[in-house]
């Protein structure tokens, strides 16, 4: 069985409905608040052993209410939270999501808990080899996921960096990852940037995806919430990639799940 190790963040979700985005310094009214959970690195960390992967999520929740239902809930889902931490002093992350009547959104992170993972963590990192995929956004502090990326290639697993939130990482850092993957709009930072990687895999919406010449199309689907499906292919694709399966097929197994990602609300399926 592949094993898909996410070093990451998670947060719990406040989701606001309106129909639509406000613009700068105006108010508009939204439905009820309703409380997920959320947080690239747990999104990722759930996709994957969805997807039939070994999933071991490295990360930290602060002693709540909220950390500590994230961590059974992880649990729940057959996700190994055997390293997982819990942070007294710091609040579980937390991101504010406001979408539209569209299902596009837009999200605010305050980090909490996710910002006190530090190099010490790396430890938990000690059994990384050939086989393993490091899978890794980037809401952690960069210099730790910098570290990373190089532990797991000193070690021989494959790297998969999510560039988002963008940030120009270094062209020696990209290097090592098999693939980066980036939006669009990350993608066009990435140009602008000046950036380049050997490996790239874009998504782009409605038209699919893209990994060098490879191209996989979208699946056709209605988008009630367009949150977390990046995560989902995120998580899908290292988990196919560390079965073994050749690209093409983890993208589109990838596309799969972020197609149905996106029919349901919020970034996690219901626990069932």
């Amino acid at each position: 069985m592949g094993r898909v190790i996410v070093f990451g963040s998670l947060s719990q979700d406040l989701h606001l409905h309106m129909e639509r985005h406000p613009h700068t310094g105006e108010t508009v009214m939204s439905g009820d608040i309703e409380y997920r959970f959320g947080g690239k690195g747990a999104n990722q960390a759930v996709a994957a052993v969805r997807a039939g992967a070994e999933s071991v999520f490295v990360g930290k929740v602060g002693d709540d209410p909220q950390g500590h239902q994230y961590v059974e809930r992880l649990a729940a889902f057959g996700v190994d939270t055997s390293r997982m931490e819990i942070v007294s002093g710091a609040p579980t992350g937390t991101a504010i999501i406001y979408n539209d009547s569209d299902g596009e959104n837009m999200i605010v992170v305050a980090p909490g808990s996710n910002h006190h993972m530090d190099h010490a963590d790396l430890d938990k990192l000690d059994d990384l080899g050939p086989g393993d995929v490091l899978l890794m956004p980037l809401e952690l502090r960069h210099d730790v996921v910098t570290a990373a990326v190089d532990l797991a290639a000193e070690r021989g697993a494959r790297v998969i960096l999510n560039l988002a939130p963008f940030a120009p990482l270094a062209e020696s850092v990209l290097a090592k990852c098999d693939p980066i993957v980036v939006n669009e709009h990350e993608g066009e930072l990435l140009e602008r940037a000046g950036i380049s990687a050997p490996s790239v895999l874009q998504t782009l919406g409605t038209r699919g995806s893209r990994w060098g010449e490879l191209h996989v199309p979208a699946v056709p689907t209605t988008a009630v919430d367009t949150t977390g499906a990046g995560d989902a292919y995120c998580g899908t694709l290292a988990a196919a990639l560390s079965l073994g399966e050749p690209a093409h097929a983890a993208m589109r197994a990838a596309s799969e799940a972020a197609a149905r990602c996106v029919e349901h609300p919020g970034a996690q399926p219901p626990l069932t």
